[in-house]
């Protein structure tokens, strides 16, 4: 039962055309699409190339590699110390002329990252102090007074 108001409209070929040329993609785009499945088509084989090398290396030096492993475990151990030891020095002169950069900074008035926690701790510790001197004046005389009651000879 079909509905009467319903009339199927037919396209002609001329604008099925102009509809395809409207939305075809233009040379730059074909061309750019052409090297990625180039450039992607590369990238597999080569994959795949080095994936069979690695295979193949395995298969033939595995016998190699299981007899000689008495001299490589000893010979890898002590490259693995040579090289932890430059790496912890090259880290700690990395460290230290960060520091002598910051104390250059600081000392030269630059105002160097955290240079502002320095300065009140330094504040924090000359009031300290101050307060130590004042504390050991009133007490260092009260403290000789009972010394001389203790010993009056002294």
């Amino acid at each position: 039962m079909a509905d009467p108001q319903f009339t199927p409209h037919r396209r002609s070929s001329a604008s099925i055309l102009q509809n395809l040329k409207e939305r075809s993609p233009n040379s730059g785009q074909l061309v750019g699409l052409a090297a990625l499945v180039v450039s992607g088509a590369i990238l597999l084989i080569l994959s795949g190339l080095t994936l069979t090398a690695a295979i193949l290396g395995l298969i033939f030096f595995t016998p190699l590699i299981l007899i000689s492993s008495p001299i490589w475990i000893p010979i890898g151990g002590i490259i693995f110390l040579i090289v932890a030891g430059a790496l912890s020095v090259i880290g700690a002169g990395a460290a230290f002329m960060a520091v002598i950069s910051w104390v250059y900074w600081y000392i030269r008035g630059m105002n160097p990252p955290g240079s502002a926690g320095v300065d009140y701790a330094r504040i924090r510790i000359s009031d300290t102090a101050g307060q130590v001197k004042e504390y050991a004046k009133e007490y260092g005389g009260y403290l000789q007074s009972k010394v001389k009651d203790a010993a009056p000879s002294a």
